[in-house]
């Protein structure tokens, strides 16, 4: 597991800036989903997306990093790898949830002052495990696997992903693995644009519907990512952080397309970034190198935080969302400022989260299972 040849792998410095900046657009997302009416008028409309480019992001940097490693590493190892560097920060996660589910009472989660303190804990605990809690003990409302922490649910599909990456899929050869993201490609496309609400929002409950919805939104990107990782050669593209940064913000600040009447639009275009635009901007970012000194800062940061705050930010959207439920038609300089207190809040977190929790953590972890 921990063999020095498994480490000496360049890194690609710009991708992990690409996931920072998605992941700083999810949180600014989700604070001004707060004061929406419906998918139809979200600001920064398609960041939602975002999820959907982690999993390509992922399923790249897993083939790149793995791929060809497998007769110096077995599947208890890799299993071991991933768990160490995701389960950690999915514990905090529960429990940031725990201590703030309180805090978010309001006319937009009614259920909450009615749920004892035992069940809170019972789901916190089940969280930690990542295994999805069924409809039947919601303790907020939302219908949510994991409602302490609802970015929960694509991490337990990650976690499938890499389960049937190292139980056989990374055996694929190219062809079959072509046919498997061109068959999943196919279905996200149809899924997508024969939607109910014209998009590929959802994933997070246990049901039918929205199991589908998690494993379409899994499938393509994900292999896509590894199919892209083992195809393709990074060229050299001058800028490749700025251009494929501008290129990220731009197609997940895209408003809606279509409107009402046309629901198939947006679908259309959900199902295209997802299938062309966001392999464009991966490969865009593995071309390039970080030349500057301050742009090598820039991207690690990005990266540091980036997984902290995606799995740390949303009980504080809980209580933001909570709040403007209960404060309408106030103006905008009266959200801005709890708005404002609620990104700082996420970053401010999800960096003590990094430094104090996550790497001490996973420093020990790798000693003791040296």
């Amino acid at each position: 597991m921990h063999n020095p040849s498994l480490l000496t792998k360049p890194h690609y410095a710009i991708l992990d800036g690409l996931r920072g900046v998605a992941a700083l657009i999810v949180v600014i997302f989700h604070i001004l989903e707060a004061h929406s009416t419906s998918h139809l008028d979200l600001m920064i409309n398609h960041g939602y997306l975002a999820v959907d480019f982690f999993f390509l992001l992922s399923g790249f940097v897993i083939g790149y990093a793995y791929d060809d490693r497998w007769t110096k590493l077995s599947i208890g190892g890799f299993f071991k790898r991933r768990l160490i560097r995701l389960q950690p920060l999915v514990v905090l996660g529960m429990i940031i949830g725990a201590l703030g589910f309180y805090a978010s009472d309001s006319a937009m989660f009614p259920l909450i002052h009615t749920i004892p303190l035992w069940k809170v804990i019972v789901v916190m605990l089940i969280g930690f495990t990542l295994l999805p809690i069924p409809i039947s003990m919601d303790i907020r409302g939302w219908q949510e696997i994991h409602p302490l922490n609802g970015p929960g649910w694509s991490l337990f599909y990650e976690y499938i992903a890499n389960i049937l990456y190292a139980l056989g899929f990374r055996k694929l050869p190219n062809w079959a693995l072509t046919a498997l993201v061109t068959g999943a490609g196919t279905w996200l496309i149809y899924y997508a644009v024969t939607s109910k609400t014209g998009d590929v929002i959802g994933g997070w409950s246990l049901n039918a519907e929205q199991i589908q919805i998690g494993l379409t939104r899994m499938m393509f990107p994900f292999f896509a990512g590894l199919l892209l990782s083992r195809l393709t050669k990074p060229s050299q593209i001058k800028n490749a952080f700025i251009w494929s940064s501008l290129l990220l913000v731009i197609t997940l600040a895209i408003p809606r397309i279509g409107g009402a009447d046309k629901l198939w639009l947006n679908g259309l275009y959900d199902s295209l970034t997802i299938i062309f635009i966001f392999p464009i901007i991966v490969y865009v970012g593995a071309s390039g190198q970080i030349r500057s000194q301050s742009g090598s800062k820039i991207c690690k940061f990005l990266g540091d935080i980036s997984y902290p705050i995606y799995i740390t930010h949303y009980p504080l959207i809980y209580i933001y969302t909570g709040w403007v439920s209960d404060n309408r038609g106030l103006g905008f300089s009266a959200y801005l400022p709890y708005g404002l207190l609620t990104f700082v809040a996420a970053v401010g977190i999800a960096y003590a989260a990094l430094k104090l929790y996550d790497e001490p953590i996973r420093a020990w972890l790798q000693k003791k299972l040296r």
